[in-house]
Parts: C-alpha cells; structure tokens; sequence
C-alpha cells in the first residue's frame, strides 16, 4: 500500500492525514455528514488514505467508485458505481426524483431529467441508505469522473449536513475540477526523508549503499509510490554499490515508466489481458473473460499480473493503481488497443448496455464507418433522454469522425456543437460549428447554425457580443419558422434590456424595428402583442406601446398556458407588468414563474424567477417573506456554483433597510461575481445607482441620491429600474435645490402614467408631481397619490407617500395634520421594516411636536435566513421531503433546522408554525 504501514501511526509519515480521516470518520458516527477531497501528485498516498479510511471505518457502510479516463464521456458512469448498491431503495424516494434518477442511469424511461433533480435523488438515497448505519463515500481518481457524475457529487456535498454520510473524494493536484474547487480540501505533501528512508528501507531486501538511499530518497521526492517502485529498476549490484544513472525526467514520467517496462516483462497473453482490462473500466470480470475467450487468451495469464502484484482478479478487477491501467493500455500498438475494443464491443449486450458496446466499436475503429456512426447517434439520443448531455456530445463528436458523407457530416456536426454548448463546451462547439460550416446545410440547419453560434457568444462571451449574432439568427427563421423567429426575436429584445450600456453599432431601436418587421407567429395572440408592445415602447414611445403590453398580460393572467410557454414567455411579462405599473399582473405572473420553475427543476429560469417575486414582495411591504425567497436564491446559487443573482436579489432589499454597509457590500460582492463570467451580466449598474437612490433618500441625503439617480435614470428607453431611478430623482432633485430637474423628471413620469392607466402608476405619478407643486394644488396631488396608491397592494409606496405629505405639511406649519400623516408612515414603514425611510419619518415627527418613540420591527428571536424560509414552508403545510426537494436538501437537514428553529421560537411542533409566530421575526444573513 503506497504510503507504508508503521508500528506507531497507520500509514508511515501520513499521522496528520490519517488523524484528519479518523475525525472524519468519527463526526459521521456522531450524526453528522463531513466531505474532504484529498488532492495530490500521482503516487503520493490518496489512494492509500482512501483504503485507510475504507479500513478504519467502524460500523459503517462504505460505498466506493473510481474515475477512469477512457469512460469520462459516458454520462453518470461514475454516480452509478457510487449508487449501485443502493438501487434497491429507489423506490422509497419522491416519485420525481425516483424517475429522474432511474432514467439518468437507464433502469427507466422518461423524459430528459432535470440535473438537480438526479443531484436531490442522489442526494435522498445515500440519506435513506444512511438511516441504517453510517455511510462513507470513497472516490478515486476523481478528476477523471464523467462531467455529470462531478457536477452531480458537487451537488450532494454541498448540501450534506445532518445525515450520517462521509464523502472522501481523491483528485490529481493539477487536475482538481471546478466543481470541487470550493469543497473542504486537503493537500497531500511529499514524505519527510527520514519517513522516506525507512519506507525505502522496508521494502528493500539485502544491503542498500548509504549513497544509492540518499539518492533515490532525494530523486523520489518523498512520494510513496517512486519509493516503492523505481528501485525495482535496479540490479542488485546498482542498490549495493551505487553505479546507477540519475533520471532527469518529470517524477509522474518515471513512475509510469517503471509500470510499463514491469507491464513489457509479462507474456505476451498476460499484456493483453491487462489491456482488456485497461480497456474495459467497470472491472466486470465476466465481461473480461468472455472478451479474453474472443482473442484467444487464456485464464491461466493473469496469473503473472497478480504475482506481480499489479492487479487483483476477484469479484472485481482491480488494478494496483490507476498508473498501472495507463501503463498497460499506453503500451499496446494502436491495432491491438482496436483488436481488443472490437472483443469487448462483442463481449457487450446489446440490450443490457448498447452506449457502453457503441463506445468501444467506436475505439476499434480506425476510419469512416456509417454503421458505427449510426450507433453513437442512438447512444447520443439516449443520453440526452437521461440528460447526459456531456456524453451525447462526445457520441455526436465521434460520430462526425466517422462520417464521409459530407451532408450527414455537417447534421451531425450541428447535433454535436449543439450538445457540447449545452454541456458547457463552448470552445469545442465553436469548433463543431466551423467544421459544420464547410458541410453542405439546408436553410434550417444554416438558420439554427446561427442561432447556435449567438447563444454560445451569449453565454461564453458577452450579451453584447451576442445581439448582433442573435438578430441575424433572428432574420434568417423568419421565412423558414416564424415561432422560432419570434422567440429568438423575444430573447434578442430580453438580452438587450438587460445589457447596462449597449455596444458600439448596437442600437436597440433597430432590434425592436427588426420584430415589429417581422411576421406574426402561431397563436396565441398574446404572445405577438407581448413582443410588438414591448417593441413598440422602445420605436415610438412608451406611450404607444404599453397599451399592446397591457393587453397581453391580462390574456397572459387569465388564459390557460402551457408550462412550456409560462417558462418561456413570463420572464419577460412579469418583467413588463412592472414596467407598465401594473402591479397585480406583476403579483401573478411573477408568482406562477417561480411555481413552475420549481415544478419543473428549471435551475436556468428559477433565479431570475425569484428576482421578480422578490421584488414584487418587497413592493408589497413583505420584506420577511422576501428574505426567505432570497434564502432560496442562495441556496440554488450554492447548488449551481453561481451566486451572481443571489446577490442581485440581496441587492432588491437592502436599500430599504437603511444599512447603508450591508448595501454597498452588496454590490461590491455582486460586481465581483459578475467579472467572474466572461463579459459579465448586465443591469449591475443600473441596478447599484437605484439602490444607492433609494438608502440615500431614505437616509435624507439626498445629494448623494441625487447622483446616484441621475446615473441609473440615463436611458429610459432600457426601462426597468431606470424607471424607477426617475422616482428617486424627483425626490433626490426636489430636495437637493433641483426644482426645474424634479419637475423635468415628473412630467416624464406623468405621461407615462396616463399610458397606464392603473391605479400604481397614476397614484406614483401624483406623488411626484405633488413634489413639484405648491398650494392647494401640491396637497390635492397628495391624497390623490394616497387614495390611489391605497388601492393597490404597493404599501411601501403608498407609506412613502403619507411622509412626503405628511413632510410637506410640516413645511406648510400644519403640524397637527403632519403629526397624523407623519405617525401613519413611521408606523406602517416600521411595521415592514423599511428602516431609512422609517427613521426619517420618527425625525420629522420630533419636529412636529410629536413624542412618538422609536419602533423597530418587532422580532421574538433572530432565524437565519434558510431557518425562515423552512419555517414558512413547514408551517404552509409541506412536509419535510417536499421542503427538501424546494430547497436542495435532504429530509434529514430540513428536520435539523426545524429542531433549531422550534427551540429558537419556543414551539414544539411544526403546527405551531402559522404567519402570526413568524411575523416580525428578524432574518440574520
């Protein structure tokens, strides 16, 4: 065992590593999950700790797989070896999850699961399979893990917690994937030489010269597996007398040498039974003897291997390490690696495991082969019903190879760019795409040729870079599909709303004349009046296109729409509805998205569902309801890798808070995770200049808010938040000496507010006017923004409203009538938590004679944020696996926060559980 076993500590010089095991071990005993990656030079013990943990793990249940290179492209390979053992439990899970995990590992049909969806079933079964005694997870060679299987395992050690399971994870140092970049880690060092001295000593028979031990303890720079095998190399007389050569090449070189010139000593049946067995990953020893049968090779061979101590032939095939697989299969010929997949593609059932037997007559053949080349399509289908994109990509990449028809060539070229910009393989799509291009395409293939290439700009680069790609993609469907046309025209329109500033030669009015321009697609009509209102906004004003946009909503809210539709179209109405001030339109839509992004496991579309929802609460005065759905963000964010919209959505509440610290933190941490994507999402500063508008004014400093308002409010044709930048700049202008500006900004609005027509934009178009006006005119705009904004469900605006009357009277020396006003305000924006523009009110009633003490939102007790969100699900009725399945934890997780948040609000059951306990409830971050 590479690393040496001592008298005092388990593995020679490894005491650290091992204590760190033995905790591990010791917390999942205890109750709770832990998750490690040991992360190494090859040779240098991980697989070693890995079997001391195997060993050392005491009335737990161990469950093991190992990466290997060859099957990186077979998609949940991996997650299957991790859950074999466990499938029996399937049926004890959710009905989605169940299905979304027996059609990922082929047990079952179904449409193409969900990822999170098989990441949540992954990680119910190993809770489940854990409720009998503890459970420790080992995985070798990590980093050669197929792509899903990573991310997958990614998914489940982030939300492990209260559920008995250990995950032991083992990578090469240089080849540590992202997924497991930001998961618990421990590097594993090289040997002190004194350690390295005595494990060589070990293993060294006979008399060593002091000088040859120096040597090679130096040149084996303390890894364990050099120490073990390179002397192997040497003569009895180089050991003794020291009269070998130095090597100067790389150690990992060295290592793999010694393997293959010991693999090049065997018998020639004996190689070629460790190249099937290089060549065939699973370790099936059935498999290996029927393919051995084929080519003739004895049982008796593999006796030499495992005298040699370089595999082990039991109930598995197991190789001594993973370097001695690479050496056995790096030095056969490329005809006898062929030669040797044709027999395992033989020895392969059909029926049983067609992707498996496609992929090795794939390896066995040399040139263009139509047959075989079918075959990787219908494995690429396959995998993409299981939603193993990364391996329908690499079928469909190896399909093209082995196609000579230039037409089949370029489809399938198509087909695989496509799954590989699905999968994440942007550089290998763009590829595919060139080479699909010099194919001979039909219209249709050229047209989505195009689309492809915008939405690969579009996610790898820039949505900046992507529109002019996107509108050409757009122009070239509309002859040929004008659905697809109107959708792309709807995402183009979408990507450029959201840009902060447009690109040079980008001008939006030319992409909304573009979808104007083009012809209608299929019903329903709602659709079409979506797309050309929000269009014609932008080409010939607000004024002529919101009715259109009205229009369509109110079909959008009462007609029946496919999930399908909702997914796709309601991102950008519920967007409109809050760019038409119609707030009713905005709850609904804004809701319904969120409800079917969850149903559908549609990680893509949830966040920036929540963003809606989140800020339609907000409006609402439900800032507590608000954080829970911000926990939710956060919680997808953590489950994805990407926190960029978990902050945008912090970014939505905390300028109403009044802490003007946790704000700018952020924004800053907001930027940060945008510049960590190429080019970077939009809206960031359109969205931090109207959340400095809205702390500053809040906060009576209104200079500051001033600027910020005039930056966010510069293009109006953009809409969203500039749209309501120009509200903060009315007050920001009016109460900074800016008369002639604040009255600018409200005639804009105004006008607006008649295209509307709705209560919310005419109740906010009369409060700022009334800002602008004086006398009996000024007072009357007052209570009509009042009455009117009273009429929605826009409290927050309509308790800003009563303190800028209520500070308006104050000025007008009415201070009976501004203590009423001014008491309203601070009582209603207490009572949500707005607390800048809270306290503003408790300072103009100071002024006004009033005595009124501070309020504060009243909170029993402080829950985190995920406390609350799980409170609120609990106490609406969800039981503890439906809670999970929302938020991406197990059962077990959700029963321990429950346990917290019943001790921290002093009830006993989730019964207990209801608006009245959580309402007020302070939310920690």
């Amino acid at each position: 065992m590479a690393g040496g076993r001592s008298g005092t500590h388990p593995l020679r010089g490894r005491q650290v590593e091992c204590e760190t095991l033995d905790r591990l071990v010791a917390s999942v005993q205890g109750g709770h999950s832990s998750v490690l990656v040991l992360r190494g030079d090859v040779g240098i013990g991980k697989s070693a700790l890995l079997d001391y943990v195997r060993e050392s793990a005491d009335g737990c249940r161990v469950a093991r797989a190992v990466g290997v290179e060859s099957e990186r492209e077979l998609a949940f390979g991996g997650l299957h070896q991790l859950c074999s053992p466990f499938l029996n439990r399937l049926g004890r899970l959710p009905a989605p999850q169940r299905d979304a995990l027996g059609t990922a590992f082929g047990v079952a049909a179904g449409p193409p699961p969900d990822r999170f969806l098989v990441g949540l079933a992954v990680l119910s079964l190993l809770a489940d399979a854990a409720e009998q005694e503890p459970l420790i997870c080992v995985v070798d060679d990590a980093q050669w893990l197929d792509k899903v299987s990573a991310q997958t395992l990614a998914f489940v050690a982030r939300r492990l917690l209260a559920e008995r399971i250990g995950l032991v994870m083992a990578v090469r140092r240089h080849a540590l994937e992202a997924e497991f970049a930001v998961l618990p880690r421990l590097t594993v060092g090289r040997l002190s030489d004194s350690d390295a001295r005595d494990l060589l000593t070990s293993v060294i028979p006979g008399r060593l010269d002091e000088r040859v031990r120096n040597r090679i303890v130096a040149e084996t720079q303390g890894n364990p597996l050099a120490l073990l095998e390179l002397p192997r190399g040497l003569s009895p007389a180089e050991l003794a007398g020291g009269f070998g050569r130095p090597d100067a090449r790389p150690l990992a070189s060295q290592i793999e040498e010694s393997f293959l010139s010991r693999v090049q000593a065997l018998p020639p049946g004996t190689r070629q039974l460790l190249l099937i067995a290089a060549a065939e990953p699973v370790g099936d020893v059935t498999l290996l003897a029927r393919a051995a049968a084929t080519l003739g090779v004895e049982e008796s061979a593999a006796s030499p291997a495992e005298a040699a101590g370089l595999i082990t032939i039991g109930a598995r095939v197991r190789f001594r390490h993973p370097v001695v697989r690479s050496a056995a299969y790096r030095v056969a010929t490329a005809e006898a690696r062929q030669r040797v997949h044709r027999a395992l593609a033989d020895a392969t059932d059909p029926d049983t495991d067609p992707d498996r037997r496609a992929w090795h007559l794939a390896n066995a053949t040399a040139g263009a082969d139509e047959t075989v080349a079918e075959e990787l399509e219908r494995s690429a289908d396959r995998a993409q019903a299981r939603g193993g994109v990364a391996a329908a990509a690499a079928f469909l990449e190896r399909a093209t190879e082995l196609t000579s028809d230039p037409a089949a060539r370029g489809a399938r070229a198509l087909a695989a760019a496509r799954a590989k910009h699905q999968a994440g393989g942007y550089d290998a799509a763009r590829e595919l795409l060139d080479a699909a291009s010099l194919c001979p395409l039909d219209e249709h293939q050229f047209a989505r040729a195009e689309l492809l290439r915008g939405q690969i700009v579009f996610d790898s680069m820039s949505a900046a870079d992507a529109l002019p790609v996107l509108l050409k993609a757009a122009r070239r469907w509309e002859p040929l599909d004008a659905e697809l046309a109107r959708q792309t025209y709807r995402d183009t329109l979408h990507a450029a709303l959201i840009i902060d500033r447009l690109p040079v030669g980008a001008q939006l009015p030319d992409i909304a004349r573009a979808a104007l321009a083009a012809p209608p697609g299929p019903p329903p009509q709602r659709n079409d009046l979506l797309l050309r209102g929000l269009a014609m906004m932008i080409v010939d004003g607000y004024q002529a296109g919101a009715p259109l946009v009205l229009r369509a909503l109110e079909a959008m809210c009462t007609e029946e729409t496919s999930r399908e539709e909702g997914l796709g179209w309601f991102p950008l109405a519920a967007r409109m509805a809050f760019d038409v001030w119609d707030f009713d339109s905005n709850t609904v839509l804004s809701a319904r998205l969120v409800e079917l992004a969850r149903a559908a496991g549609a990680l893509s579309v949830l966040p920036s569902a929540l963003l809606q929802l989140v800020s339609n609460r907000v409006l609402a005065g439900e800032l507590t309801h608000a954080d829970t759905l911000i926990a939710e963000a956060q919680a997808i964010g953590e489950a994805t890798g990407s926190r960029y919209l978990a902050h945008y959505v912090s970014l939505v509440t905390e300028p109403w808070k009044g802490r003007e610290a946790e704000m700018l933190k952020a924004i800053d941490a907001m930027t940060r995770d945008a510049d960590l994507h190429q080019g970077g999402p939009g809206n960031i500063l359109s969205a931090s200049e109207w959340a400095k508008a809205v702390l500053y004014n809040g906060l009576g400093r209104y200079e500051e808010a001033h600027t910020a308002a005039e930056r966010g409010a510069e293009n109006l044709r953009e809409l969203g938040l500039a749209i309501r930048s120009m509200v903060e700049l009315v007050e920001a202008a009016a109460r900074s000496g800016r008369p002639a500006r604040a009255a600018e900004a409200a005639h804009r609005l105004a006008d607006m507010a008649r295209a509307s027509g709705t209560d919310w934009a005419l109740g906010v178009s009369a409060m700022v006017r009334a800002q602008v006006s004086a006398g009996p005119a000024g007072e009357a705009l007052y209570r009509e923004a009042i009455e009117r904004l009273g009429r929605t469900g826009v409290r927050v605006t309509h308790a800003r409203a009563h303190l800028l009357y209520g500070e308006w009277l104050r000025r007008e020396n009415r201070r009976a009538d501004a203590r009423e006003q001014l008491s309203t305000a601070h009582e209603a924006l207490s009572r949500i938590g707005v607390t800048g523009f809270a306290e503003r009110a408790w300072h103009e009633l100071r002024a006004a004679g009033a005595t009124a003490p501070r309020r504060t939102a009243e909170s029993r007790t402080a829950l985190t944020a995920q406390e609350a969100q799980i409170a609120r699900l609990a106490g609406g009725g969800m039981t503890n696996p439906e809670i999970g399945a929302q938020l991406f934890i197990s059962p077990h997780t959700v029963e321990w926060h429950l346990r917290k948040v019943y001790a921290k609000l002093g009830v006993h059951s989730r019964k207990q559980l209801g608006g009245a306990v959580l309402e007020g409830t302070a939310i920690t971050t």
